[in-house]
């Protein structure tokens, strides 16, 4: 294991490096169990990662040494509990606004958090809140993105990562750097209340929107156009008869 800093950040300057983990999550899980305090903004950071999670319980597959793997412990204390989805926006726009800095390319935020450039994905982002009460006591931030790999399993549906998108090699520790960064400066304006700044942001940034494409629900296949999320986080599809939100879970992107 080792422990590196970062300067000028809030977000990273407590950095740990394991060389393999299980989940980042679930380590950094484990070390909020303990009794000795977590500091806020602590990265972990696993140049393996054996068990690692999407949304859905899917499988996050990352070969060794060639992606960022990485969990964040936040504490959003100042959040409404209602409001959380707050938080998955600041965290897309920031890991969004780093990889397009990285890469000068059209980075995007497939709904909910998954990162897209063009039609395949780069990564994704998995948020877990310990509640209390009516607050957020802890948030952690699982974060994978595909740096350096180029062969992927069959079984991984229209990967692609920054070495594709640039054709050579990207310092990982440089690069989680400029995320580290980018997520804190959206953190911070989420922790100002500038939430309609952050909700335009990500609108800007997100894939499909105002696109008529293809969709699915409960069996159905559809055509409609992404024209927004309310504010709890529901995505809004215009059809041709109605407007209606779904959530994670009732409807699927089509790429036909």
């Amino acid at each position: 294991m080792q422990n590196n800093t970062f300067t000028r950040l809030f977000v990273g300057q407590n950095l740990v490096v394991l060389k393999e983990a299980d989940s980042t999550n679930n380590y950094l899980k484990e070390l909020l169990s303990n009794t000795k305090p977590v500091a806020d903004g602590t990265v972990i950071m696993a140049e393996s990662q054996y068990a690692g999670r999407g949304q859905q319980q899917n499988k996050w597959h990352s070969a060794p040494g060639m992606n960022l793997t990485f969990s964040l412990l936040l504490r959003p204390s100042f959040l409404p509990l209602g409001q959380q989805f707050y938080l998955t926006q600041a965290v897309s726009i920031g890991v969004v606004s780093a990889l397009r800095q990285a890469t000068s390319e059209n980075v995007q935020v497939k709904w909910p958090n998954d990162i897209y450039f063009g039609d395949k994905k780069l990564g994704g982002i998995l948020i877990e809140n310990i509640v209390q009460g009516s607050n957020i006591k802890h948030s952690i931030v699982g974060i994978g993105l595909n740096v350096n790999q180029t062969d992927f399993p069959p079984e991984v549906p229209n990967p692609t990562s920054v070495k594709q998108i640039l054709h050579s090699d990207h310092d990982l520790h440089q690069l989680l750097s400029q995320i580290c960064a980018h997520i804190e400066a959206w953190y911070l304006k989420l922790k100002a209340g500038k939430w309609d700044e952050i909700r335009q942001a990500y609108l800007n940034n997100l894939y499909w929107l105002n696109q008529e494409r293809e969709f699915s629900s409960d069996g159905v296949d559809f055509t409609g156009t992404i024209t927004g999320i309310t504010e709890h986080g529901f995505l809004v599809v215009r059809t041709e008869s109605e407007e209606k939100e779904f959530n994670l879970k009732q409807i699927q992107f089509l790429n036909k």
